[in-house]
């Protein structure tokens, strides 16, 4: 089974408008609410493809409530972890121009009790690939003291992904903004080598319409899409996790898990919201997908 963790969970809401313009009256074509956070995406994602997933994650208030009776609907195999705060709402907002514009709320702060029982439903799983993501909420007691010896698949950014290596993750998966942030480094193969000497695994560096970059310990790969899509990208890198969990879990090769992860990827932003994919295209994508290894 594989295990998603969100501490940070929320309920995304996604307004469609016909173009998004500082300081004006909008008047909305379509409001959804859907449970959130990265892993939850994840795990949304990997249950759509027939993947054995568990998500993990803090639920409190009406809006904790919402969070999971959505997933209850979905089908979603789900725990819960109560908490006294409200849990966060994100706001996507997408206009016609396919502009996407994001808002995000913080996390309510964890007391230290529910911090610890938290860690302690994660714990009480074995799983055969255990997904951290997102941001971390005040309080939180970081993400390195969670992994342990399964396979494990770090994906936030900033100090809590500095922190997060100290446990050792198989894999990161920063963008490449989120890699320069870290690491000070333009050039992304450079960085994600700088990450695997702090700790990582492999690095995953998602690079937007270019694919992915992987530089791992069995050698450095560049996968890139057939083709350019435009849609909704906010849940195209949970898509790629969601890719990377099911290759590790299958044992799979480098390139094979590259390819599943741009197909996925590419699913994602065709997918009307987050965590929603396009099967048709991820099953046609994945044998056209470039996958070409880099020089040592």
């Amino acid at each position: 089974m594989i295990v998603t963790v969100t501490p940070n969970t929320a309920l995304d809401v996604t307004y469609t408008v016909d173009g998004l313009r500082p300081g004006d009256v909008h008047r909305l074509r379509d409001v959804r609410h859907r449970a959130g956070g990265k892993g939850v995406n994840v795990a949304r994602v990997l249950h759509t493809i027939g993947a054995d997933v568990r998500a993990i994650f803090t639920a409190g208030g009406a809006t904790g409530a919402a969070v999971v009776g959505d997933l209850a609907v979905a089908g979603v195999p789900a725990t819960a972890v109560p908490i006294g705060g409200e849990t966060r709402r994100t706001t996507t907002v997408l206009g016609d121009d396919g502009s996407v514009t994001l808002l995000n709320e913080p996390g309510p702060r964890l007391a230290e009790d529910e911090w610890q029982a938290f860690a302690a439903a994660v714990r009480a799983r074995k799983p055969d690939v255990l997904v951290c993501s997102g941001s971390l909420p005040p309080g939180a007691g970081g993400y390195a003291g969670l992994l342990g010896a399964a396979p494990s698949i770090l994906d936030t950014s900033g100090d809590a992904l500095l922190a997060g290596l100290a446990g050792r993750p198989s894999v990161v998966k920063p963008n490449a903004d989120e890699l320069r942030e870290v690491t000070g480094l333009r050039d992304p193969e450079a960085a994600a080598a700088e990450l695997r000497k702090a700790g990582a695994g492999a690095v995953i560096v998602s690079l937007g319409a270019d694919g992915l970059l992987a530089v791992t310990g069995s050698g450095t790969w560049h996968a890139a899409p057939s083709t350019v899509l435009s849609g909704n990208t906010t849940g195209a890198g949970d898509a790629v996790v969601a890719a990377l969990a099911l290759g590790l879990s299958r044992a799979e090769s480098w390139p094979d898990i590259l390819r599943r992860a741009v197909a996925l990827s590419g699913a994602a932003v065709l997918g009307p919201l987050a965590g929603d994919v396009d099967l048709a295209h991820y099953q046609a994508e994945q044998g056209l997908v470039a996958v070409r290894a880099r020089p040592d």
